[in-house]
């Protein structure tokens, strides 16, 4: 058996002949979802301001003044082949993007490893300048643990500070009610300089 790919699934007719429409109460798209407000969240999509961020904690922001945000590589599958020599070629190490301006301000050169640091604890990266975003902003990679011996690149400790895993940075208090997820999106972080001997 092979499965085969449904397009509009949801103009599909039901045992009725009525289209099956979505996995909604209506059975339409739903911007207004009565289901979140019998539940009693806002039953609309809404801004709601981080919990571990600038405005919330600016006490905390002073000690962690950057927002720690995280992107998928493009060239893996999530945490899975960096120890494919024809992908590692083209991303070597686990990095972390930072505008020129907070690089500056922190000492730190483009492609030098830094310590991604957040009240949960570190990691390690490179940086990466990038002038497209905001200077208080850095985003990190996840995904990194695996070596490449073809490339003689190394693997990174998923669970100590010299490893690369940004899952260790973010703390679980702050939850999306909803989703239960953590704020792997928007966290307060500093960045430093390695010393080469700390590497």
């Amino acid at each position: 058996m092979s499965l085969q790919t449904r397009h509009a699934k949801h103009a599909e007719p039901d045992a009725n002949g009525a289209p099956r429409g979505f996995a909604t109460p209506s059975r339409k798209t739903e911007l207004y979802s009565q289901t979140f407000l019998d539940h009693g969240y806002a039953p609309l999509p809404d801004f709601t301001e981080p919990p571990i961020g600038p405005v919330a904690q600016p006490e905390l922001a002073a000690r962690f003044p950057l927002i720690l945000t995280s992107a998928k590589s493009s060239l893996f599958c999530e945490s899975q082949h960096r120890a494919l020599p024809s992908l590692r070629r083209r991303a070597r190490y686990p990095e972390v993007e930072l505008h020129p301006t907070a690089a500056r301000a922190r000492g730190i050169a483009n492609g030098v490893w830094v310590s991604i640091e957040t009240p949960e604890g570190s990691v390690r990266a490179r940086a990466r300048f990038n002038e497209d975003l905001d200077p208080r902003v850095v985003v990190g990679e996840h995904g990194w643990w695996q070596g490449c011996a073809e490339l003689g690149e190394p693997g990174y400790d998923p669970f100590g500070p010299r490893g690369a895993n940004l899952n260790l940075l973010i703390g679980t208090d702050a939850r999306d009610p909803v989703s239960g997820t953590a704020s792997h999106k928007s966290y307060l972080c500093e960045i430093r300089s390695v010393a080469q001997e700390q590497l």
